[in-house]
């Protein structure tokens, strides 16, 4: 036996031995903390894949094979003008409305597509960050100066960070940017506001899906929330016109594909994740059958699920364990060493906020809630924006993800811009008010 070759197979078998071995299983603690990562787990599974990542996937799937590279390269790719690159993608997130893995697959698709390091950066960090609803509710419940601050740092933030990565990996984007000069333009296969059409409602059924319930039980955005459901259906709706009239599918095929759907909303009308699972399921059918654009339409968009989905899944349970559900109970780190971490305005509570809030996994307009516990434990205003700057944005799913993507050097590079950026402001935030 040649031990050279077989030291890295013997030493994972020695050290998932070792593991196993002393794995502390009895003690309350680690059980606890097991039963956290399997309930966090079991949520996201329940709120957050079928409604948020699977329409994503169809999203980035649409990026990949109907928005042509040269759209891509026009508005986001390295030679864009920066104004218009680094713009659109600064106020994306008051568009899409989506947590720090939802933001991902889009991510992944426009980067792919050749957008250029800079604005994709912008736009991985603005989609979750820039998120109208939760800078209202932050201003509501944490207070005005909290909200405009989050809403003011994240903009600048999106646009500075991406900023930094463009000009440290300049020699990457010099050579990216003589490519893309060479690079003939193709021809567009349909009109480019047909494609923006069938983009934005992709995007309005993501976003209508997954609307938050408001503070208040009157106004308008109690009014959008009651009837979020029936604003999903027409827009559902107006997908099955898309395909017909953009995609150019049967329309037979596509009023076959939709009974089930309608027939779900029909005998299951108080649970409406079982007509939204029908129609993905009818959706993913009828498009995978049909040759040509429609065929590669639902291969982007597996390939996206294969890749980003474990990732996820893994940095959920992880993230669990360690942390907890921030709802049912504490992981292996116990809350109340956070809480007395993050208290009065000093360099350290500010970056051990950012720090602590880059790895926390936290689902659209929960980190609002979250924070105002810690708050009412005597977290400082400074470490709470720094929180606020670095939490929604970053997460350890999000992290994994971004590293097969991007290479983990710049996922740390990264990861650190956001941190100290984060902790910089906070703690001068918490100087002024």
């Amino acid at each position: 036996m040649d031990l050279k070759k077989e030291w890295k197979p013997l030493s994972l078998i020695v050290s998932v031995f070792l593991l196993a071995y002393f794995l502390p299983v009895g003690r309350v603690r680690f059980d606890n903390a097991v039963m956290e990562a399997l309930h966090l787990f079991k949520w996201y599974a329940r709120e957050h894949v079928l409604l948020c990542l699977i329409p994503a996937f169809f999203i980035a799937g649409v990026i990949s094979v109907f928005v042509s590279q040269a759209s891509v390269i026009r508005y986001f790719g390295v030679n864009a003008r920066k104004w218009l690159a680094y713009g659109v993608a600064a106020v994306s997130g008051t568009i899409l409305a989506v947590c720090s893995c939802t933001i991902l697959p889009l991510f992944s698709g426009i980067y792919r597509r050749g957008a250029g390091l800079g604005p994709a950066i912008a736009f991985l960090y603005s989609g979750p960050a820039v998120n109208i609803l939760a800078i209202i509710l932050t201003a509501r419940i944490l207070g005005f100066e909290l909200g405009i601050a989050r809403v003011i740092g994240a903009v600048i933030f999106s646009v500075a960070i991406g900023l930094i990565m463009h000009f440290i990996y300049r020699k990457e984007e010099a050579v990216k940017a003589e490519k893309q000069l060479a690079m003939p333009a193709p021809k567009e296969t349909r009109p480019l506001w047909q494609t923006a059409v069938h983009f934005f409602v992709l995007v309005a059924i993501l976003v209508f899906a997954n609307w938050g319930r408001p503070d208040t039980d009157s106004g308008f955005w109690h009014a959008v929330w009651s009837s979020k459901w029936a604003i999903t259906s027409v827009f559902g709706l107006m997908f099955g016109v898309s395909l017909i009239f953009i995609l150019k599918l049967d329309w037979r095929k596509v009023l076959l594909a939709a009974l089930p759907v309608i027939l779900a909303a029909l005998f299951f009308p108080r649970n409406p994740l079982i007509p939204f699972a029908a129609g993905v399921l009818a959706t993913s059918v009828l498009i995978s059958r049909k040759e040509g654009e429609p065929a590669l339409w639902m291969s982007s968009t597996w390939d996206f699920t294969k890749q980003i989905l474990p990732l996820l899944g893994a940095g959920v349970l992880v993230a669990g364990l360690l942390l907890g559900s921030h709802e049912d109970g504490e992981g292996l780190i116990p809350g109340r060493w956070i809480s007395s971490l993050v208290g009065g305005n000093s360099l350290f509570a500010n970056f051990f906020a950012s720090l602590a809030g880059a790895f926390m996994y936290f689902a659209t307009l929960t980190e609002v809630p979250i924070l105002q516990g810690l708050i009412a434990n005597g977290m400082g205003k400074g470490p709470a924006l720094a929180l606020l700057l670095a939490g929604p944005a970053l997460s350890l799913p999000n992290m994994l993800v971004i590293r097969s993507v991007i290479g983990t050097q710049k996922t740390v590079v990264y990861v650190s811009l956001v941190v100290i950026m984060a902790t910089v402001t906070g703690l001068i935030f918490g100087k002024l008010f």
